[in-house]
């Protein structure tokens, strides 16, 4: 039996839509047409599309910057195992639990209980709209390259841009989630065309003795460990939407397609993220790729093919990250949707327009973008400052997601025919990685998260109250005040100059 609620009917179903959570769907009959699904193509390509943003035209220099190419190598053996491993979580999560939608929400839920899965919403939510900041920002200073106006994409002008560019797909998303994910499928495969002839044509300019120059690193860089961890901190974000098509489960058309979805998205990322890196090194030095400014895939191919490559990365880019934005509002908006359902968050989270949109989510998620978006023109946060906030409010959820593939290996608990041997050490390390990444991510940003995750409490409670059910248990009162002492601790140090964006 599905956690989420109702399930929200298309346009033409008879009857109205029912608009809370506690409603009844009607029963399907000839009359009532069965809700649109998402079949595979279109849950790999929100799993491309939320991964695949700006992150991988800024990678080069941001991997360079810290190590050497025998290194990067390393750290992306590394990561491609960590990731894989938790992506098979995922996978493992799908078919052993199938009638848990929402996989963060719902995995975090189930287990630790209530709070506990509200906070992994909450976190995921918070992430996926301060992603969506910095998108916007990345955009109009991708613009900028083409009309100075628009800054490094904090100006006036760009904020301005930014705004109507935010209203516009906004209203567009209001008209249907399917139709919003067929159009991410496209521009999916439009901002994939730069890339892969990137890849192309670097690879033909690509020079081995360029590659084997200080294979492995300067003594500036340190160790070869030192180096590996510097690049475990940039693949900490890179990968973040591996779970997009499991945030979906809930509209997929059949259930083992959100684990092969996963799959599938992952090794194509992985390749991509892997070829721009590593071939790079073959056309730039490390320490001049190093040195080059963001977005260095345009430094690189400008290396390659002369200006105009510069040119097509800065369009690439523009259209890469308003895919990305796309599907991360579909995610957040999705995010708020199902506990909202589950009752852990207001009734009013769960409503939707005929059109079977969640548009109360999506209102207070846009709402919050063009808050921050408003901040960033005042405090000139950098994109990079953004998306490290973004990722550090997303690990707690991965690792409440890992932890529960261990509960359920280690117990076998789960549909019978799901089950596997490799399952219990795949969730043990899958779990091990997760907690590296919060080392990873650093006590700043930690404690960033915590300062976000506090004030969720406020909307945990009006939920309750709704319900006129218990707040918390003994230990989730214990929780909550470790959160609130870490955000208390975060204030201080904001107000007295130690801690900033």
């Amino acid at each position: 039996m599905s956690t989420t609620g109702v399930r929200p009917q298309p346009p033409g179903a008879a009857g109205p839509a029912p608009t809370t959570a506690s409603a009844r769907a009607p029963t399907q009959t000839a009359a009532t047409p069965i809700p649109a699904k998402l079949g595979l193509g279109l849950l790999v390509a929100l799993v491309v599309g939320s991964i695949v943003g700006s992150g991988i035209f800024g990678l080069p220099q941001n991997m360079a910057a810290g190590a050497g190419a025998g290194a990067i190598l390393i750290g992306w053996v590394v990561t491609g195992i960590g990731m894989l491993l938790l992506v098979r979580v995922y996978q493992m999560l799908s078919m052993r639990k199938p009638a848990l939608d929402n996989g963060v929400y719902a995995y975090a839920r189930a287990l630790s209980g209530e709070y506990v899965g509200f906070n992994a919403a909450w976190g995921y939510w918070v992430s996926a709209w301060i992603g969506n900041v910095g998108y916007l920002v990345a955009t109009f200073g991708a613009l900028g390259y083409f009309f100075p106006v628009f800054g490094t994409g904090n100006s006036p002008a760009a904020i301005a841009g930014a705004s109507l560019v935010l209203w516009a797909v906004h209203f567009m998303v209001l008209r249907g989630i399917q139709g919003a994910a067929v159009l991410n499928a496209v521009v999916t495969a439009a901002k994939l065309l730069p890339l892969l002839l990137f890849i192309v044509l670097v690879a033909m300019a690509f020079e081995l003795s360029t590659f084997r120059i200080d294979f492995w690193g300067t003594p500036e860089l340190g160790s070869v460990l030192d180096q590996v961890k510097s690049t475990m901190l940039v693949t900490v974000w890179v990968f973040i939407g591996i779970e997009g098509a499991s945030v979906y489960s809930a509209r997929a058309q059949r259930r083992q397609d959100v684990g092969r979805a996963t799959v599938i998205g992952f090794l194509i990322c992985l390749a991509l993220l892997m070829a721009v890196s590593l071939l790079s090194l073959g056309v730039v030095s490390q320490p001049v790729l190093a040195g080059l400014p963001n977005p260095s895939m345009a430094g690189v191919l400008e290396k390659a093919v002369g200006t105009w490559g510069a040119v097509l990365i800065y369009v690439g880019l523009i259209v890469s990250v308003g895919g990305g934005f796309l599907a991360w509002m579909l995610l957040a908006a999705e995010s708020l949707f199902t506990p909202a359902g589950g009752g852990v968050m207001p009734a009013w989270l769960a409503q939707t327009n005929p059109r079977g949109v969640p548009a109360h989510a999506l209102w207070l998620t846009n709402g919050m973008v063009q808050l921050f978006l408003l901040l960033t023109l005042f405090s000139k946060a950098s994109y990079l400052a953004l998306i490290s906030l973004s990722t550090a409010m997303i690990l707690l959820p991965y690792l409440f997601s890992a932890a529960y593939g261990l509960l359920l290996a280690w117990r076998g608990e789960g549909a019978a025919d799901a089950r596997h041997a490799s399952d219990r050490p795949v969730a043990a390390l899958a779990t091990l990685y997760c907690v590296w990444l919060l080392f990873a991510a650093g006590s700043k940003y930690l404690l960033l998260s915590a300062l976000l995750y506090a004030p969720g409490v406020l909307l945990y409670v009006w939920a309750k109250r709704q319900r006129h059910e218990r707040v918390f248990s003994a230990w989730e009162w214990a929780l909550l005040a470790a959160l609130v002492g870490f955000a208390g601790l975060a204030a201080v140090w904001l107000a007295t100059g130690r801690l900033a964006l």
